[in-house]
């Protein structure tokens, strides 16, 4: 879990910054961000995850394809808490 634990902390900081570059309007900056957060998602193995975040990563890709941008910098920040709080609390 500890090699998965500093994947997951990456990959949610990668996502938080997705949203701020989004709400800045500094697009390519998350666009940026949002290709590491893809790269950081693919490191993960997912067998040592808890089911419920199994399932949360699975459903990330659709909400990082979304085409409105508001929607999207509102689930990466979304994603972001929940995957940071998995891993504080885990």
């Amino acid at each position: 879990m500890s090699k998965n634990k500093i994947i997951l902390s990456s990959l949610a900081i990668d996502l938080k910054r997705v949203a701020l570059g989004l709400q800045r309007n500094s697009f390519s900056m998350a666009k940026r961000f949002e290709q590491e957060a893809y790269k950081r998602k693919s490191e993960i193995d997912t067998k040592d995850l808890a089911p419920y975040m199994q399932a949360l990563l699975s459903r990330l890709d659709k909400s990082l394809t979304s085409s409105s941008l508001e929607r999207k910098a509102e689930d990466a920040l979304f994603y972001s808490t929940l995957i940071q709080n998995y891993v504080l609390y885990k």
